[in-house]
């Protein structure tokens, strides 16, 4: 399998606001970057469809090391809430309805295709492919020609 890297940062300018993504996915030396921009979204709406569109990109199963600056994510995956919300049919902690639930279930289909290692990193802290990541995502938020996050929309 290749081995392929990725970064990720979702931002959001009002929480929800104009959001954006960005993500870097590196294989052998080569470099490619993905950034988008919505209209109104939250911030961990971008966090998520960061490492969707990450994932997305992969043309063929890989090894991936997945950074990310959001604990949301995270913490999603390495602590095994995704498998919990699972079975208590998309409920939380709090007895809630679980909020992006259409994203994880999107990200847990990319999940079962590649074997993906999540990797917190820690943002604003001088990690160059997180600082970059965080620049993709901002300047898209501030873009022109913003989309409309229309999961976000008819979910509210």
């Amino acid at each position: 399998m290749k081995e392929v890297t990725i970064y990720t940062d979702g931002a959001c300018s009002g929480n929800p606001g104009k959001g954006g993504f960005g993500v870097i996915l590196s294989y052998k030396g080569q470099f490619k970057e993905i950034s988008r921009g919505y209209e109104c979204t939250t911030n961990n709406r971008m966090e998520l469809l960061a490492a969707i569109e990450g994932l997305s990109a992969l043309k063929e199963p890989c090894r991936v090391k997945l950074w990310s600056d959001s604990k949301y994510l995270i913490d999603a995956v390495n602590k095994n809430w995704i498998e919990s919300w699972q079975k208590k049919g998309w409920i939380n902690s709090k007895k809630e309805k679980v909020k992006n639930r259409e994203l994880f279930e999107k990200l847990i289909e990319l999940m079962n295709i590649h074997e993906i290692e999540f990797c917190w990193v820690k943002g604003h802290d001088g990690n160059p492919q997180n600082e970059r990541c965080d620049f993709l995502a901002t300047s898209a938020a501030k873009g022109e020609n913003l989309l409309e996050d229309t999961d976000y929309i008819n979910n509210k």
